[in-house]
C-alpha cells in the first residue's frame, strides 16, 4: 500500500495519487523531525552535513559540497523555495531530508512506498499500517 495518509473531517484515508492532496509542500529534516521553515533554518542542517555557502551569483542562495561536485541554487526569497528546489535537497543529502505535505497541521511523507507521518505538533515520527 502506498500513498498518503490524510486526515480530514474526523476521518483517515490513504490517497494513493499524493496529487490529490492538497496540503502544503514541505521540507523535513529525518533525523530530528525538524520541517524547514525558513533559510536559516536549512543552512544550520545543510552545514552539519558538510554543505557551504557559495557566493558566486548575488541573485541566488547557493551550498557546494567539497567532496562533490555538487551545487544547490535556491531563489533568494524563501516565499519562492518550491517543490524542485526540495526535490533538488533531498536528492543530494539522502536520507538526510524528505519532501513531505502538511494537511491540517499533521506533515506526511509523500514518498511512494513511505506510510511514515509526522506528528508536526509533538515532533514525534510515527509508522502508519
Amino acid at each position: 500500500m502506498s500513498g498518503v495518509w490524510v486526515f480530514k473531517n474526523g476521518v483517515v484515508r490513504l490517497v494513493e495519487n499524493p496529487g490529490e492532496c492538497h496540503g502544503r509542500k514541505m521540507l523535513v529534516h529525518v533525523p530530528s523531525n525538524d520541517v524547514i521553515t525558513s533559510y536559516a533554518i536549512l543552512e544550520r542542517k545543510l552545514s552539519s552535513l558538510g554543505w557551504e555557502r557559495y557566493y558566486d551569483d548575488p541573485s541566488l542562495l547557493q551550498f557546494h559540497k567539497r567532496s562533490t561536485v555538487h551545487l544547490i541554487s535556491l531563489p533568494k526569497d524563501f516565499n519562492k523555495f518550491k517543490s524542485m528546489n526540495m526535490y533538488d535537497i533531498v536528492v543530494k543529502n539522502r536520507n538526510e531530508f524528505e519532501k513531505a505535505v502538511v494537511v491540517l497541521g499533521v506533515c506526511v511523507a509523500v514518498m511512494p512506498t513511505d506510510c511514515e507521518s509526522w506528528d508536526f505538533h509533538k515532533g514525534v515520527k510515527n509508522r502508519h499500517t
